[in-house]
C-alpha cells in the first residue's frame, strides 16, 4: 500500500491536498491489472473504465476506420496517467477510441465512480483531468499534421528518432507494427525503411530496426 500511495503521490499533483479520508478512499478502491501485450483494454462501446496509472508497459490509443485503417493517435508509458478510459468525468469531451497494451503492461486504475467523488470537492483534481486530456490532444494533432502534411518518409524518420530516444538503437517492431503507428500502410513503411537501409542509417531484421547512423536520422526528422 505504501509503494501505490507513493504512486499516486507521483502521479496526482493534487494528492497532497486531499483529506484523509479521500486518500483512503483511493487507495483501498484501485486495482492492479497486468494486461498482457495484445490486449484491448478499452473499447468506444464499453462503460467508463476510470484513471488509469501505468507502472510499467505502454499503451496505445487509437481509432479505426470504417474499412478497418487503424490510426495510432498517441501512446502512454509507464509512470503515465491514461484518462481515455475515464472520458465519462469530462463532460466537454466526447471521444471514442479504442486503447490496446503493446507490451507487457501492469497498472493502476482508479474506478470513475470514486474519482467522481473527488473532483466534486476539488477542482484540482477536476483539472489534473482537464490538463492531461489537453496535453493528450496535443499529441493528437500533431499525429493528424503528419498524416495530412508530411511525407511517409519523414513521418518513419520521425518515429523512429523518437522510438531510437526513448529506447536505444535496436527498435523491436515489425513493419506492420510501425505502420499502425503512424497510420500509414505496411507497403509504404517497407519501402521506407528499404530506402532507409540502403542508406546505411538502419539495417533490417525480423521484427526489429536498428538505427546505424543517428545523424543521418535525424536529419531527416
Amino acid at each position: 500500500m505504501e509503494e501505490r500511495e507513493a504512486l499516486f503521490a507521483e502521479a496526482f499533483p493534487f494528492w497532497k491536498d486531499l483529506a484523509p479520508q479521500q486518500q483512503s478512499a483511493i487507495l483501498e478502491s484501485s486495482v492492479e491489472i497486468f494486461y498482457p501485450k495484445g490486449t484491448v483494454l478499452h473499447r468506444a462501446e464499453q462503460g467508463c473504465k476510470g484513471i488509469l496509472l501505468l507502472c510499467s508497459g505502454q499503451l496505445r490509443t487509437y481509432i479505426v476506420s470504417e474499412e478497418g485503417r487503424e490510426v495510432t493517435l498517441y501512446r502512454v508509458h509507464g509512470g503515465e496517467a491514461c484518462v481515455m478510459a475515464a472520458s465519462c468525468l469530462m463532460d466537454a469531451i466526447v471521444f471514442d477510441v479504442l486503447i490496446e497494451a503493446i507490451e507487457d503492461t501492469r497498472a493502476i486504475t482508479v474506478p470513475a465512480a470514486v474519482f467522481s467523488r473527488v473532483i466534486q470537492d476539488r477542482p484540482e483534481a477536476e483539472l489534473f483531468l482537464y490538463k492531461t486530456a489537453s496535453e493528450r490532444f496535443s499529441d493528437i494533432m500533431w499525429t493528424m499534421q503528419q498524416i495530412l502534411f508530411m511525407g511517409a518518409d519523414r513521418r518513419v524518420a520521425i518515429f523512429l528518432w523518437d522510438e531510437y530516444t526513448r529506447g536505444g538503437a535496436v527498435i523491436a517492431l515489425t513493419h506492420d507494427e510501425i505502420a499502425r503507428y503512424i497510420g500509414s500502410a505496411r507497403e509504404v513503411v517497407t519501402k521506407v525503411l528499404k530506402y532507409f537501409a540502403q542508406e546505411g542509417i538502419v539495417s533490417l531484421s525480423r521484427g526489429r530496426v536498428t538505427v546505424l547512423d543517428k545523424e543521418k536520422l535525424r536529419a531527416l526528422t
